[in-house]
């Protein structure tokens, strides 16, 4: 089986100290404070405070800090190809970077989408020339998407798709499906799956429930999310095929997992940050640019479940779902606005600040989340253990900040979180061994 493939630009490996940092790895059980020596864009060693010699290296003072593994997104929309005006791989590798993320994966509901192997080598290419993180990218499942026959699955994966997902439209045909997981048994990659059931959408654009009833707006029910997850997931364990569940929001989704893998299907699921954090009551402030994204968002029960299946670990991930919009598909009227927000700059931050914050889940479960999206699709998940790659998201849990108000790394700005007052932030991140972003205002001082 082909192995997933990872992209980035050429750069200088990273030789530097962080003194006095706080580390916290939960899943290599590291919690303590440390100088976390880089040499030649890898982890050489963690001493205790002070310890390190300078020899040579840029000196950073960490004190009051914490270093977590980088993070990793496994749904983002780059845009590429056809739609470079609202994102391309480098704005989203850098935006990516702001938020202390290493690697993402790209979704193919491009225009065209990516459905052809010379479709994803040429991606490759591109993100090998201009991406400042790890960028793969999955492939359709269907030929354009259109549900009707499969892509050469075993030629794109031959040719490095990460997987493959007709993420944005469902896979409407269980027959279909039955056979890409076939192809997928054979051939690997896991099919990330849209969950929607277009028959209980309909023409809905918010969640259906008193907040839809009172605005007057037509509504999504929330079973036509769980009905398609307990169909893919039975028709997964048929054919011991792997599925992965994209951007869960509602209670039943969860249930729907949680039983599915009590039967032993081979299935893990992702939740985003505006899920975790939001509801449909800020829909009636009828904004779409931050929103209005789909799946909607959906009730406080729904919100609790999804915060309870990330604690037990129904869902492995955070996902982004991270959708650039141009300023004028959202300024129009709700019903006619595109569905979907960014999210890489601000997940850590909202995250910590909605949940860490006032005691709803340890900072530890976060972070550890933030980088569980690289598993399912076969990627080593970050370590701060020696020997590692350098892949760091340097943060200030102190630090508060407003989201918008020196910009975006992103070509779009359709923030769900825009103008809010965050607490933490992200000022440094190294991804793949090399420095990845550094937060302007974040000075630093250099060994002598």
């Amino acid at each position: 089986m082909s192995a997933t493939q990872l992209e980035m630009r050429a750069g200088e490996s990273a030789d530097l100290v962080l003194r006095g940092v706080e580390v916290l790895d939960p899943v290599a059980g590291i919690e303590a404070q440390h100088d976390v020596v880089v040499r030649n864009g890898e982890i050489a060693e963690l001493l205790a405070a002070g310890e390190a010699k300078a020899d040579g290296l840029e000196e950073i003072d960490a004190g009051g800090l914490h270093a977590f593994p980088a993070f990793f997104d496994p749904h983002v929309h780059l845009r590429t190809p056809g739609q470079e005006h609202k994102e391309d791989i480098e704005t989203g590798a850098r935006s990516a970077a702001a938020g202390g993320y290493c690697g993402i994966l790209a979704m193919a509901n491009t225009e065209p989408p990516v459905s052809t192997p010379a479709d994803i080598e040429a991606l490759l290419v591109d993100a090998r020339a201009a991406a400042a993180v790890k960028v793969g990218f999955l492939a359709t499942v269907t030929r354009a998407m259109e549900g009707v026959e499969l892509t050469e699955m075993a030629s794109l994966r031959a040719a490095g798709a990460a997987g493959f997902s007709d993420d944005g439209l469902p896979i409407r045909s269980a027959r279909i499906l039955r056979r890409a997981l076939q192809y997928q048994r054979l051939c690997g990659g896991t099919i990330a799956l849209h969950e929607e059931d277009p028959e209980l959408s309909g023409a809905g654009v918010m969640h259906e429930g008193p907040v839809s009833a009172a605005l007057g707006l037509e509504g999504i029910p929330s079973i036509s999310e769980s009905t398609m997850i307990a169909r893919d997931a039975a028709l997964a364990g048929y054919e011991g095929g792997r599925i992965h569940v994209q951007h869960l929001s509602a209670a039943e989704s969860v249930e729907a997992v949680r039983a599915a893998k009590a039967a032993g299907v081979q299935i893990s699921c992702e939740a985003s940050p505006h899920h975790l954090c939001l509801t449909d009551e800020e829909v009636r402030s009828l904004d779409p640019q931050r929103f209005k994204m789909n799946p909607p968002l959906r009730s406080e029960a729904d919100r609790q479940a999804l915060i309870e299946g990330l604690r037990d670990g129904t869902i492995e991930c955070i996902a982004t779902d991270h959708a650039p919009h141009a300023a004028e598909e959202k300024e129009v009227p709700f019903e006619q606005a595109a569905m979907g927000v960014i999210g890489l700059e601000t997940a850590f931050a909202a995250l910590y600040t909605e949940l860490v914050l006032p005691g709803t889940i340890e900072l530890g479960l976060l972070v550890e989340r933030l980088a569980g999206g690289a598993a399912p699709f076969g990627v080593e998940r970050p370590s701060l253990t020696p020997g590692s790659e350098a892949n760091i998201a340097l943060c200030d849990l102190s630090a508060r900040w407003t989201v918008g108000a020196e910009g975006y790394e992103s070509r779009s700005s359709n923030s769900w979180c825009a103008g809010k007052e965050l607490t933490g932030r992200v000022l440094m991140t190294l991804a793949g061994g090399r420095i990845a972003y550094r937060l302007r205002s974040f000075s630093m001082g250099v060994a002598g």
